[in-house]
């Protein structure tokens, strides 16, 4: 069980699958931690005031959320709210004041507060205005609203609206920091890339005279053929790692560049240059990637931007038909659609289907260490800065399709004036 649970926490990085693991574990706290308190409370270290009704009531829909990973996104977020609102501020809050703030209920009413600011910052201050708004009116109902401007009750606000103001800046730090770690690792491969390209242009330089004296050091001998296959092989693999580093350059200074659409493209054009520049390793890999273009179109974009896409789409697909030993890729251009789209389509190993809603997520990779796990990230960021939309489908063993579709028609200020 702590295997799966660690598994859980440090893989499983998807938004939804994220939010919903924290959420059966937070309900699983929730359906024992009510009725045990409860008898705490009510029996071991008696207090002023007790509600069984409103605890049973807490079970029920912790009860519920120990299903979240069942829930689709939408339902995921409905429930979040109606769950943050009545078991963290409501129920702490009301409890607190019927208590007449007390010292446990304090301090109950601040770790509460704790544990909803952990969750998004929008999404929290919703729920607690919602729980804090409806626990002082049940308050009133219950005949206790004069209690509300009591000092005990006024003097714990500015201790609450401290502590969601620090755990806010925190939540930003975190979010620096994972700048920051995008940054460092652009700098990163620019880095090596550029360490990498000198000793490769040496190499290359070598190979080419190399090339130019064997002839006079070898005849006519036998040894001539391997020799020169040997150094056209060794050529090859010198050109298709210059590529490579140019993808890596590429994709390092798109991680800090304003994503934002400046041109219009024509996808066929891009798809071209693309095919041009990529490094395949040999005919046969080439040939094992076809086009078929039903219709082109424009979109609105950046070309510099838009190979990275590409460039990073089509790797993937090789890199699957590789891991698989089997499959082709299949590029089709389909333009002709009120949505148009490209679609990227490869027979290899294909995505397991627990793996698939984690595949756009920033740093993770699959298989592990199968690259930085910014490729599809910078992709589906690219995508949503120009109103595009990315997305895979696949079956395991068998095929993954990617599909990037763009909004039409192309925004009004990229059209040419008349």
């Amino acid at each position: 069980m702590r295997q799966t649970l660690l598994h859980s926490l440090l893989h499983e990085r998807a938004p939804h699958e994220h939010l919903a693991t924290r959420v059966a574990m937070l309900a699983a706290v929730g359906t024992v931690a009510m009725p045990l308190y409860y008898l705490l409370w009510q029996f071991f270290f008696p207090q002023a005031y007790e509600n069984l009704t409103l605890r049973l009531t807490g079970v029920g829909i912790c009860l519920a959320g120990l299903f979240a990973r069942r829930f689709s996104a939408r339902w995921l977020s409905r429930y979040l709210l109606f769950a943050l609102s009545y078991i963290l501020p409501f129920f702490f809050t009301f409890m607190f004041l019927m208590n007449h703030a007390s010292s446990i209920w304090s301090e109950s009413l601040l770790i509460g507060l704790v544990v909803l600011f952990h969750f998004e910052t929008r999404l929290a201050c919703r729920a607690y205005l919602i729980g804090t708004g409806a626990a002082c009116l049940a308050v009133i109902v219950q005949g206790e609203g004069g209690f509300l401007l009591q000092p005990t009750v006024l003097q714990q606000l500015p201790v609450h609206w401290f502590t969601i103001a620090a755990l806010s800046v925190v939540k930003v730090g975190g979010k620096v920091l994972e700048q920051e770690r995008l940054s460092g690792l652009a700098a990163g491969l620019g880095s090596v890339a550029h360490e990498l390209r000198t000793p490769l242009t040496s190499v290359e330089a070598n190979v080419r005279g190399m090339r130019r004296l064997l002839p006079q050091l070898a005849g006519e001998t036998e040894a001539m053929p391997p020799l020169q296959e040997a150094l056209s092989r060794i050529q090859f693999e010198v050109r298709h790692m210059q590529h490579m580093i140019d993808l890596f350059l590429l994709s390092a200074s798109a991680v800090n560049r304003n994503l934002e659409p400046s041109q219009v493209l024509s996808m066929l054009d891009m798809v071209h240059s693309v095919l041009k520049r990529y490094p395949f390793t040999g005919n046969k890999q080439r040939a094992s990637v076809t086009l078929d273009v039903r219709a082109d179109f424009q979109f609105a974009g950046q070309d510099e931007l838009c190979v990275v896409i590409l460039l990073n789409l089509l790797r993937n697909a090789l890199k699957a038909v590789q891991r698989a030993g089997k499959g082709r890729v299949r590029i089709i251009i389909d333009g002709a659609r009120p949505v148009p789209r490209l679609l990227v389509i490869d027979t290899g190993c294909g995505i397991a289907k627990n793996r698939l809603p984690l595949i756009f997520e920033r740093f993770y990779s699959y298989p592990v260490h199968n690259g930085s796990g910014i490729g599809l990230a910078l992709c589906r960021q690219i995508a949503h800065a120009w109103q595009a939309r990315i997305r895979c489908v696949s079956r395991e063993h068998a095929y993954a399709i990617f599909i990037l579709e763009f909004p039409q028609p192309v925004p009004a200020r990229f059209q040419p004036i008349s």
